[in-house]
């Protein structure tokens, strides 16, 4: 994989899971079980963070070690398949906890030019 695409991936998962971020700030759990349109922008964006991880050679995976690549893929994969049963509460806290710290990780690995 090129260094471009490479990047152009992972920008791909730093906007997705900045914007899912975004999504829950001034929000609670509550709101996840009341607002359907928040339940679904939600689950996506997450599959999109997932599903640009997955487009990563995982011999590129060992570039990023700060990075839980079989985690983020996993969940994209049981989010897909297992639409009719997506648990609220964890997709909540992985939004509201997990995210935020792959957010930072990705913009320390990406140039700031990367990041704009």
């Amino acid at each position: 994989m090129s260094r471009r695409d490479r990047i152009m991936r992972l920008r791909h998962m730093l906007d997705h899971a900045k914007e899912a971020v975004s999504l829950v700030e001034g929000r609670n759990r509550q709101d996840l079980d009341s607002d359907r349109l928040l339940n679904l922008a939600l689950v996506r964006l997450v599959e999109i963070v997932g599903e640009a991880a997955a487009r990563i050679p995982k011999e590129d995976w060992a570039l990023y070690p700060q990075i839980a690549w079989s985690q983020i893929v996993g969940l994209r994969n049981r989010l897909i398949h297992g639409y009719n049963s997506v648990d609220f509460d964890i997709l909540w806290q992985v939004v509201s906890r997990d995210l935020p710290a792959l957010v930072a990780a990705l913009e320390e690995i990406l140039a700031p030019e990367d990041v704009q």
